[in-house]
């Protein structure tokens, strides 16, 4: 069984959902959330555009939402659009994003599993942080390591 993810999108102005993505595998924060991350680093929320200011903006956090969608759902299954406030679809973790007022984009990921524990609320450049550091693949540990930790904890 895969590890299932939503994604929400809420409005800048009022924080209102707009929409749920679903994912139906690797919704864990090193798949889906860095996917995310790759996703979102760089992008500017603006009021009103003009003809020229290029594919890393999004005119409003409705024109970032269909991004989103237009950026995951390539083909069929994989992804699946709901309506706002959609819930309890056997998610283990929920991307929230948003923009607080005159400032970049945020993300919030909470682990359902872990009664909706937080585990991470920042902006992108932190989130870029926490996302590279929590969640390294630490080196496996020789036979003598292992006897090394094992008498440290003992002494």
């Amino acid at each position: 069984m895969g590890t299932r993810s939503l994604t929400v999108i809420n409005d800048a102005w009022d924080n209102e959902e707009i929409c749920v993505l679903y994912r139906q595998y690797d919704g864990y924060p090193e798949g889906h959330g860095k996917d995310l991350l790759d996703f979102l680093r760089g992008m500017d929320v603006v009021n009103g555009m003009g003809s020229d200011d290029g594919e890393r903006i999004s005119n409003g956090m409705d024109c970032l939402a269909a991004q989103i969608v237009a950026h995951f759902k390539t083909g069929p299954g994989y992804f699946y659009l709901n309506a706002a406030g959609t819930r309890d679809v056997m998610e283990e973790f929920i991307y929230t994003i948003y923009k607080p007022k005159d400032k970049g984009l945020h993300i919030k990921v909470e682990d359902v599993y872990d009664e909706g524990h937080v585990l991470f609320d920042g902006n992108l450049d932190k989130y870029d942080k926490w996302i590279n550091k929590s969640h390294k693949t630490e080196p496996a540990m020789n036979e003598s390591d292992v006897s090394s930790a094992i008498e440290a904890s003992l002494s």
